[in-house]
């Protein structure tokens, strides 16, 4: 755990909201918050940053190899005395055997705390911010993640339906279709507070790809492109909303795939 002075980690920040520190350690966090507006600002990120990953990985963690990270975890001699000060929160014994699952299952670490959502975007520009959060969040996402066959236009219909109600939209298969890319799930997220709306799709050449939808009141905005952990984003916005297509392929494919989804999506 962090000392007073220091500024607390991603991991300490992320165990106050989740209520697992100690009286002791909360107190602290707490103090640096009043005290440093950094500290306080990045606290209020990490609160909002509220993705499913867990759901996202759930077919993934439940093959985990349990019994030999039992194993190795009861092979871990059990602390006698106090954690020292300057003990990282996160190295207790329960928290490093979801450490390590999610790390040798996902090859990455999926908890909010240890991916940093976001980091090195300022919280204060909220469009820019939204991009990150997903940015994020696809990046966890291999051609696995979303194998299988395509759900039949009667399924895409009703999964977008649920988006339509929440986001006042009026979206069909034929209207978020990507010309040789099979569409996969169209789900409904939670983005500070507001619903975000994610389609995903399976591009055969370049993997994932996803079209993400927001309510925005920013105004309408023409389409720019950006790279973000290493995937190419287009992203616009009308009176009501603001868009993003987020995926691996080459920058001038993703702007055409963009331009066609951008004219047939209507409020």
């Amino acid at each position: 755990m962090t000392t007073k002075h220091t500024i607390p980690s991603d991991e300490d920040l992320t165990a106050f909201i989740d209520g697992e520190l100690t009286v002791e350690e909360a107190a602290r966090v707490e103090a640096m918050v009043n005290e440093d507006e950094a500290t306080a600002e990045r606290l209020e990120f990490l609160a909002r940053a509220n993705l499913p990953f867990e759901q996202a990985f759930a077919p993934l963690l439940a093959e985990a190899p349990r019994q030999k990270l039992e194993a190795m975890l009861a092979a871990i001699p059990a602390q006698q005395s106090a954690r020292p000060a300057s003990t990282p929160a996160f190295a207790t014994r329960r928290r490093f055997l979801g450490a390590l699952a999610a790390s040798l299952v996902a090859g990455i670490a999926v908890d909010r705390a240890v991916i940093g959502i976001g980091r090195g975007f300022s919280a204060k520009d909220e469009n820019s911010e939204w991009r990150a959060v997903v940015a994020d969040y696809i990046s966890l996402y291999t051609a696995e993640t979303l194998a299988g066959p395509a759900p039949s236009r009667e399924d895409q219909a009703a999964q977008l339906a649920g988006l339509d109600e929440k986001l006042g939209l009026s979206l069909s298969p034929e209207t978020v279709s990507l010309p040789g890319i099979d569409f996969k799930r169209a789900q409904l997220l939670q983005y500070d507070g507001k619903a975000l709306a994610q389609i995903a799709y399976l591009d055969p050449e370049t993997g994932p790809m996803a079209l993400c939808i927001v309510k925005s009141d920013k105004g309408p905005k023409a389409p720019d492109l950006e790279s973000r952990k290493g995937m190419n984003v287009v992203y616009w916005s009308n009176a009501m909303h603001a868009f993003m297509l987020i995926g691996n392929a080459a920058a001038d494919r993703m702007t055409a795939i963009a331009e066609g989804v951008r004219g047939r999506v209507a409020v």
